[in-house]
């Protein structure tokens, strides 16, 4: 792995809430869970040679599906992300990050290569014209800036981490800046978007963390047995490419604040 590679601090063991005790009818519900998720994905598979065709209103709802098929409740509120070329850009926590996020407006993914060869999720990925970016060389960025540049050229929605790196949602990295030159270059603004997770009690979760060398197995394990978890995301307002001269501060014009405790405004969705 490359040095210059952002990372967290974050680690299973440090940030992420233990379990509680899985009583045995909580088994056959978990497993429930993730096979309903599984068919979901399959699903997903089986239509992307529809590609265009799909509406993206369908696609949303199937990306929700997928999140609440895991047993999480779904909260958007907020802004409407625009039509047109558009980079949304996210804090990282959880593997649910990537429907919620779709689930504000469908995508092309910005992802490391790492996840084309996860089981169904990668080939799904891949299938759905996600753009994949070799984090370890570093000279390999410029070309993958310029290839985000012209899907947004051409009126597609890019999404991306710019953290680098998940969190475990107690603490939050800075955002990266090369994605952002993308947004300047195609004069397409950028869709800031928070995503945080809760107790039904209304207390913050890292329960749905996939962080460090954490395995996905354990985290879909983690999200299928919990009881009560919501997921939050808010859409901020769209920041104009001439907010900023450069990069550096439109990446921090972006940024969003402290996770921990959202601003919520109004509710646009509850599932």
């Amino acid at each position: 792995m490359s040095a210059w590679l952002p990372t967290a601090p974050c680690t299973p063991q440090a940030c992420v809430e233990a379990p509680a005790a899985v009583r045995a009818r909580t088994v056959p519900r978990a497993v429930l869970r993730l096979t309903a998720v599984l068919l979901l994905l399959l699903a997903g598979i089986a239509l992307t040679p529809l590609g265009g065709r799909i509406p993206a209103s369908l696609v949303r709802r199937w990306c929700r599906w997928i999140v609440r098929a895991a047993g999480v409740r779904v909260r958007i509120t907020g802004a409407t992300a625009p039509t047109g070329g558009l980079l949304l850009v996210a804090n990282h926590i959880s593997w649910l990050d990537i429907p919620l996020l779709a689930a504000v407006r469908p995508a092309r993914m910005l992802a490391k290569t790492e996840v084309r060869h996860w089981p169904v999720a990668g080939a799904l990925a891949a299938r759905g014209g996600t753009l994949f970016i070799d984090r370890d060389r570093l000279r390999a960025l410029p070309d993958t800036v310029a290839r985000i540049a012209g899907a947004l050229r051409e009126g597609a929605a890019v999404a991306a981490f710019p953290e680098g790196s998940t969190w475990c949602g107690r603490a939050q990295g800075t955002f990266r800046r090369a994605v952002f030159q993308a947004a300047l270059d195609a004069g397409v603004p950028v869709q800031p978007v928070r995503i945080g997770y809760r107790l039904s009690g209304g207390r913050a979760t890292t329960a749905p963390a996939y962080v460090g060398d954490d395995t996905l197995l354990a985290s879909l394990w983690r999200v299928a047995t919990a009881r009560g978890l919501i997921a939050e995301v808010e859409v901020r307002n769209p920041v104009p490419p001439s907010a900023g001269p450069d990069r550096r501060t439109l990446a921090r014009a972006a940024q969003p604040p402290d996770t921990t405790a959202p601003a919520w405004t109004h509710t646009v969705l509850v599932a």
